[in-house]
């Protein structure tokens, strides 16, 4: 089967949500906020190969979707940037 035109539906990643933390130590009483912001959600890039002659691959998976990214998470800390996945 030869496959020259394909249509695909491509859909980048959406950021992960922030988190609300408050920092707790000895000594500090009103220690103030500690949270953590979102991670980055994933890119989708498409990308050429000169020894390709056919669009086979993408005929079968037309969806190239990139995860979303993690939570945030207390003292500070952000949440992961994902990968690219099909």
């Amino acid at each position: 089967m030869f496959v020259d035109e394909v249509k695909i539906y491509a859909r980048a990643g959406h950021g992960g949500k922030g988190v609300v933390a408050f920092l707790r130590e000895a000594y500090r009483p009103k220690g103030g906020p500690s949270g953590g912001n979102g991670g980055r959600g994933g890119d989708v890039i498409l990308e050429a190969d000169h020894d390709l002659n056919n669009l086979i691959a993408q005929f079968y998976t037309p969806r190239l979707l990139a995860q979303d990214g993690k939570q945030g998470l207390g003292k500070g800390m952000d949440g992961s940037v994902e990968k690219i996945w099909s």
